[in-house]
């Protein structure tokens, strides 16, 4: 029983789970302070920058913050890619067609995948590969929306490549800081403060503190982006656990599928073709990557629990109990 629980407490699945459920409900509605109140997205970014104090809090509960040089910079580089992005989104929404801007937004962990494979040498078996292809499809599909007008490259589409880089990096960013040592609570603590630190230029894109305001904007968007923030400190947990070319992407392909579920629930939306061929990719993709995952693991594990012997020539024998 010892061994079960230890070896569940270091898999990254279960980190995973907990943030496809945070964000899919918060994905459900997260748009509620917008659409139905008006709150603008720069103060939207404002209250999910404060409410991330309190699970940064929680995390340095019986945790040491790694002061380490290193650890700072990890952690500032996460923090400002992943914020720096939302604020760039914000803006790119405002000029730009978000049919075209969330499905190039979503490849991000495609550029995960990339680095992690190329400047971590992470191996994944060939199965996970297919999963890992099908997981990435489906947030793509997942992003697509119906637009029957065109529209031009220009500025947002600049602004809408910077967002997918800047994402894929700094997942990739979460699991190099992992691998040189440095704890989860620091990771995310760096994460809030880098949030806070780029709230000022939320504020003045919104044009002000939008004080007049319902107070169920504010009070709506401090629920929902608790949420958000809680889901962030799970997928550090999952990064720092799992490898990065496996982990982004079934986060990334799982999450939207809990949402256009509940949308269906409490809004009785009926998802588009595509995002029904996303769900049944998601979840096919995710479930292989688990698996194979979990397959590698449990043959490492025998691997190391095996006695060795010398057979009559001298060559290492494992013995079969």
């Amino acid at each position: 029983m010892p061994t079960t629980i230890s070896r569940i407490s270091r898999s990254w699945i279960p980190y995973a789970g907990l943030l496809v459920l945070f964000w899919g409900v918060w994905g459900a509605f997260s748009a509620v302070p917008t659409s139905d109140y008006g709150y603008p997205d720069g103060m939207v970014y404002v209250v999910w920058s404060i409410t991330m104090i309190i699970p940064a809090v929680v995390a340095l509960r019986g945790n040491r913050l790694d002061r380490r040089p290193i650890a700072a910079v990890y952690g500032l580089l996460v923090g400002l890619t992943g914020a720096g992005g939302q604020l760039l989104l914000f803006k790119a929404l405002t000029i730009g067609p978000a049919y075209l801007i969330f499905p190039l937004i979503a490849l991000s962990p495609a550029i995960t995948v990339l680095m992690a494979t190329v400047l971590l040498r992470e191996r994944i078996p060939r199965l996970a590969v297919v999963g890992v292809i099908a997981a990435l499809i489906a947030v793509v599909l997942f992003s697509v929306s119906g637009g029957d007008g065109s529209a031009t490259g220009g500025m947002w589409l600049v602004l809408a490549i910077v967002v997918c880089v800047a994402w894929g990096v700094q997942a990739y960013f979460m699991r190099k800081a992992a691998t040189v040592g440095v704890n989860d609570a620091t990771t995310f603590t760096w994460m809030t403060i880098s949030g806070l630190l780029l709230a000022p230029i939320a504020i003045w894109m919104a044009g002000g503190l939008a004080l007049e305001a319902p107070w169920q904007a504010p009070t709506l968007a401090a629920v929902t982006q608790l949420l958000n923030a809680v889901g962030a400190l799970f997928l550090v947990m999952a990064f720092s656990r799992g490898k990065a070319s496996i982990v982004a992407p079934t986060t990334n392909a799982l999450a939207p599928v809990l949402t256009v579920i509940l949308s269906l629930i409490v809004y009785q939306r009926m998802p588009s073709i595509y995002a029904t061929i996303g769900i049944v990719l998601a979840i096919v993709g995710s479930t292989v990557m688990v698996y194979a995952d979990e397959k590698r693991g449990e043959a490492a594990a025998a691997d190391a629990a095996s006695p060795v012997t010398l057979d009559r020539s001298g060559a290492p024998d494992v013995a079969v109990p």
